[in-house]
């Protein structure tokens, strides 16, 4: 008895020893497979009609359906990256010369005295300052990603080549998944349909809404002449997920822009724009979007995009929401469990 008992830890001790040393192997590539797992579950719905469409040929319909995800993500990901760095740097140099700042600071003082406010004594509030601040940052962190292109490149590859096994041979992945879990089959399915609904709830439902939102903007920014629209898109992207305030942080400083640069009429056609075009797509779109996902507050996903952007960098926007969805539902198998042995 006592030999098997040891026979056992043995085991044990190696296939944890084993375990550790497979993790730092596959450490390098760990994001890229996290966002494998990601686009195969939101792109599944695809990969089933494609595969219907192929006669169930598993290889032919992961190719076309990797192929379809790489259209449709990386090409506008790597345009819009781009068009940011290059709207950033450039709205960085106008600040850090002594021109821009100028000008800005009397723009600022002049809007704020047309509005009837008194205006702060000088060096009270440097904006200017503050948005040197925000830019480097994002300059800073966005430089990082185009200067490490070659392990970008890795990645990428790595990533669809991963997607496109995954729509292959997923199932019997999922399979012996089930078969090497200690929880009962049942569990594991239920684990398995939580995951699918956190990640589409995530992904395809706030997150996207706050994409569309931003795209928008942009396009509202870009038709009225408002400068460095894909950048602020961007933001609008981000305070999209604020609850109760949204896409209003960028549109109303940039309808007051035009406002007091002598552009009433761009004014007032972003202002229509921002009220029909971006205000009606979260009570449109989203319910459609989100449907009868996991929902999460807006601000804990606003949250948990800040913090994910923090500690996993650029790819944080949609770890971190993923990890919170995933809590949640790992919360909920978990009281389900405990309930039904207690009773």
């Amino acid at each position: 008895m006592s030999y098997q008992k040891s026979e056992l830890y043995f085991l044990i001790t190696l296939l944890v020893g084993m375990s550790i040393i497979t993790f730092f192997i596959f450490e390098p590539f760990l994001y890229a497979l996290i966002l494998g797992v990601i686009f195969a579950t939101v792109f599944s719905p695809v990969h089933k009609r494609i595969l219907s469409g192929l006669r169930e040929n598993r290889g032919l319909a992961a190719l076309v359906t990797t192929a379809f995800v790489l259209v449709v993500i990386v090409v506008p990901v790597t345009f819009l990256s781009t068009q940011i760095f290059q709207e950033a740097t450039s709205l960085y140099s106008s600040l850090t010369d002594s021109g821009g700042t100028a000008g800005l600071l009397k723009s600022t003082e002049d809007v704020v005295r047309s509005i009837g406010i008194p205006f702060l004594p000088a060096g009270s509030l440097d904006i200017a300052q503050y948005m040197e601040q925000g830019l480097s940052f994002l300059i800073e962190h966005l430089g990082t990603v185009f200067s490490n292109v070659a392990k970008i490149m890795v990645g990428i590859i790595v990533l669809f080549i991963a997607l496109y096994y995954l729509f292959k041979d997923g199932h019997e992945l999922r399979k012996s998944v089930i078969a090497l879990s200690p929880l009962s089959d049942v569990y594991d399915e239920t684990i398995f349909r939580k995951l699918e609904l956190a990640i589409n709830s995530v992904v395809r439902g706030s997150i996207s809404v706050a994409l569309v939102q931003g795209v928008l903007t942009a396009i509202g920014l870009s038709i009225f002449g408002v400068p460095n629209p894909v950048l602020w898109g961007s933001v609008a992207s981000v305070t999209a997920l604020i609850p109760g305030v949204g896409t209003s942080l960028v549109l109303i400083p940039s309808i007051l822009f035009l406002f007091f640069t002598g552009a009433e009429a761009p004014a007032v056609g972003l202002l229509i724009w921002g009220i029909v075009a971006v205000g009606l797509v979260d009570n449109v779109l989203g319910p459609k979007i989100v449907g009868k996902g996991a929902k999460l507050h807006p601000f804990l996903i606003l949250l948990s995009i800040l913090g994910g952007i923090g500690l996993f960098g650029p790819i944080g926007f949609l770890f971190g929401p993923l990890a919170l969805a995933l809590l949640f539902a790992f919360l909920e198998i978990y009281s389900t469990i405990r309930g039904t042995r207690a009773s």
